[in-house]
């Protein structure tokens, strides 16, 4: 199935699911691509085809959907669709430099909102795609927060819609943000060094948050009980400055060789007499799947481990 994917599609640089429905969004790129990368093409899963093509005039940074938008990221702009029925184009949004793609899209079906670094570095600015299309005042100023002082780095939004994480230039500081009110709710270190956050997840509930970088290391961290949070003991150290109060994480892993990679919760588990046992699942780019449960007491154990893809095999198409 998988040779023959390849065979039929090219090299994909973006791929996106629509919830875990049939439909499937598909960007082209690299050295065996079979079509542009200016152009999102949506493949029914279901018919076995391609039912919609959308082109632009630059290179495609990232794609959203919802069951009622399409969402597609330029480098400096946002583009708004009707989907899947009668798609056609709604809005247009100009961002600042946006070469990372960032844009969020809450995933309840009763929160449109959207959100994507605004118009000053580290700040991040809310939009509700259902409003897309409408006439809006001249005057009217867009809802933004002002997050951080340098560039975002990475962006999430929870499942309700109500909260959004950021992620600082430099990777070293994680922000979530009450979208109602704009206000912080808690400020997490990942580390001291810097480093490339890749992603940045809420669990279903919001009590945690998971956070990836270049350096390996998967973060967890409480947000709904903040004091499981390790904390440095050290906090009249002159030389901590402003890290020796903050919140270090609840608990951590470290995958193999320091892979860079993308992590998600998994439901969690309990059995009759034990602690509930939450997972996270980190897929890496080396193809490999790594499975962690962890406690409320901090304590991380890898569950299971997989490897999808074996990515140095050259499949001649």
């Amino acid at each position: 199935w998988y040779q023959r994917r390849v065979r039929d599609f090219g090299s994909i640089r973006i791929i996106e699911m629509l919830h875990r429905s049939n439909f499937i969004a598909l960007v082209g790129g690299g050295l065996q691509s079979k079509f542009s990368a200016k152009m999102v093409r949506i493949w029914d899963d279901k018919q076995k085809t391609f039912i919609l093509e959308f082109s632009f005039d630059s290179l495609i940074r990232a794609v959203k959907m919802r069951r009622d938008r399409l969402i597609v990221v330029l480098s400096s702009k946002i583009y708004v669709f009707s989907f899947p029925d009668n798609p056609r184009h709604l809005q247009t949004i100009e961002t600042r430099n946006n070469s990372r793609g960032l844009c969020q899209l809450c995933p309840s079906l009763s929160n449109s909102l959207m959100i994507f670094p605004g118009t000053r570095a580290g700040s991040l600015q809310l939009f509700d795609v259902s409003t897309a299309g409408a006439a809006v005042g001249a005057t009217s100023t867009p809802p933004t927060i002002n997050a951080h002082r340098t560039e975002l780095q990475c962006i999430a939004i929870n499942h309700s819609g109500g909260l959004a994480a950021t992620a600082s230039g430099k990777g070293t500081l994680i922000r979530v943000f009450d979208l109602k009110t704009r206000l912080l709710v808690i400020e997490l270190r990942r580390g001291t060094d810097t480093a490339t956050v890749q992603s940045i997840t809420f669990n279903e509930d919001s009590s945690y948050l998971c956070a990836s970088s270049d350096k390996g290391t998967v973060r967890i961290f409480a947000i709904k009980n903040p004091e499981l949070n390790k904390r440095l003991t050290v906090a009249n150290v002159g030389y901590l400055g402003r890290y020796a109060g903050s919140q270090w994480g609840m608990t951590s892993f470290t995958l193999r060789s320091e892979c860079p990679c993308i992590c998600t919760f998994a439901p969690p588990s309990s059995t009759p007499g034990t602690a509930v046992r939450n997972a996270v699942i980190a897929l890496c780019f080396d193809g490999t799947y790594h499975k962690y449960v962890f406690t409320a007491d901090g304590n991380c154990n890898r569950e299971s481990y997989n490897v999808f893809l074996d990515v140095t095999q050259d499949l001649e198409i």
